[in-house]
């Protein structure tokens, strides 16, 4: 997530004094948001795997399905490319969108896994989330580094994965779940770390601010669900 297109300049002095009032309102709403997008995402997967004629409309219409994932790819694009020109309120609303779509498709793992498994992984995900993120926020080393090693390392796993579905090898799949749960432990730390910075540079909590804000939301939102699909690949019981 490119958050250095938000450039707040040089702060005055009585901006660097209402930072530290600024920025545990922006810290929390991080978190707030993304919480609420966990929420919209879960609530819609649960709906949809409880309709079965949304379930049999997604899963026998390539279309709808393959548009579902383009919709998806194209509003993370267009919220963090577009940030600057979109208001805080429309970015909100594409995010809450995107939320919505993803739900839709990660529906099918109701109908994969068993509910206790689907849970079990689920507060796993989110210890281990917890964990990583509380040490990216606290850690005195930089991260930058470990960030482009893992965003190179992600893009290979997304280059296995589009050729496993071809090849259709589980131990391919496997050794890639077992890596990407490694890449986004990792990006959620390095992400912690990176919007705590952006944060810290903001002069107040105004729209610029917030729009840095919902970009971290975002980000710790995409570490979270993707943490969960690899864990739930790993650990979770099939029907």
């Amino acid at each position: 997530m490119n958050y250095n297109e938000l450039n707040f300049g040089t702060t005055t002095r009585e901006q660097e004094l209402s930072m530290s009032a600024a920025f545990p309102i922006l810290m929390r709403k991080v978190y707030v948001w993304m919480t609420l997008a966990l929420v919209i995402t879960g609530v819609t997967a649960y709906g949809v795997a409880n309709s079965p004629g949304l379930m049999m409309a997604i899963a026998t219409n390539k279309l709808l399905f393959w548009g579902l994932i383009i919709a998806e790819f194209g509003l993370v694009v267009a919220i963090s490319a577009a940030i600057n020109r979109l208001s805080l309120t429309t970015a909100t609303l594409l995010f809450v969108l995107y939320s919505v779509i993803n739900g839709a498709t990660l529906s099918f793992i109701f109908a994969i896994y068993t509910m206790s498994s689907i849970a079990s992984v689920f507060f796993i995900t989110a210890g281990t989330f917890a964990v990583m993120a509380v040490i990216g926020y606290t850690t005195k080393k930089d991260l930058t580094s470990m960030g482009k090693i893992l965003f190179m390392a992600l893009i290979g796993i997304i280059i296995a994965t589009i050729v496993n579905i071809f090849l259709k090898s589980t131990g391919l799949q496997m050794i890639v779940s077992y890596l990407g749960v490694l890449i986004f432990v990792g990006l959620t730390a390095y992400d912690s770390q990176k919007i705590k910075q952006m944060l810290l540079m903001a002069p107040d909590a105004g729209e610029g601010a917030q729009k840095i804000a919902l970009l971290g939301a975002l980000s710790l939102y995409l570490d979270f669900v993707n943490l969960f699909i690899y864990l739930l690949r790993i650990f979770g019981r099939r029907e």
